[in-house]
Order: C-alpha cells, then sequence, then structure tokens
C-alpha cells in the first residue's frame, strides 16, 4: 500500500502517489491532476473528506482519493501493457477480468484505461 511521502510545504514530489490524508489537498508532481498516481499498480477509492479541517487550516481544496488495500482490489484483475495504433508510440495500461453476464455465464473482459475502450475477449 502507498503511504504518504514526507512533504515540506511549496515543494512537489517527481512522482505522483495517492495519498491517504483526507484534510488537506493532494500533493501532486507538475502535470499531474489531485488524483493521479504514476504507479500503474495503485488502485483509487473516493472517500468523505475533512473539510472542516481542511477550511481550519485554509485549504480551499481537499483531497479525497485514497489508495486501495492491495490485499482487498478486485480478484483476477491483471494489468498489463500494449502498445497503440501505427502513429501512437505511448503504452496503454489494460485490465482484463472475468465478469458475469445476467443468465449466469461467465465472459473475460478486457478494458482499455487509457481509452476507456472495452471488449470481450
Amino acid at each position: 500500500m502507498a503511504t504518504s511521502r514526507s512533504k515540506t510545504a511549496g515543494t512537489n514530489p517527481e512522482q505522483t502517489r495517492l495519498d491517504e490524508h483526507t484534510d488537506a489537498p493532494s500533493t501532486t508532481a507538475p502535470g499531474d491532476g489531485p488524483a493521479d498516481t504514476t504507479d500503474p499498480t495503485e488502485r483509487a477509492s473516493t472517500v468523505e473528506p475533512d473539510k472542516t479541517t481542511a477550511a481550519a487550516a485554509g485549504h480551499l481544496t481537499v483531497n479525497a482519493a485514497v489508495p486501495v488495500d492491495p490485499d482487498r482490489q478486485l480478484a483476477g484483475v491483471a494489468i498489463s501493457k500494449a502498445t497503440g495504433g501505427e502513429d501512437d508510440d505511448r503504452e496503454d495500461r489494460i485490465e482484463e477480468y472475468d465478469a458475469t453476464r445476467p443468465d449466469g455465464s461467465t465472459v473475460r473482459v478486457r478494458h482499455n484505461l487509457e481509452t476507456g475502450d472495452t471488449e470481450l475477449v
């Protein structure tokens, strides 16, 4: 599980990881958003933030995306790398998992986390 980094006011980390605190804004690397993570294995969940403590400290925003315990993540979800099209040299994050249809049958699902494309495999 990710842990909060030691931070000093006014500094940003080189990599963005999910913060565990909910009483202040999350700290991110330049260019990353508040719920971003540069760790492809890290999973997030949203929680109710402590807005009162954040406001008392003078914060106008507060972190509400925290890391999920790896032992409580979805069983059977595999994250792998896949390359994009011919003119796209980035590597996409792909997850595959089994899902149950309404009729009770099981299907394998492939979901591209970068593009949102989902397909049965």
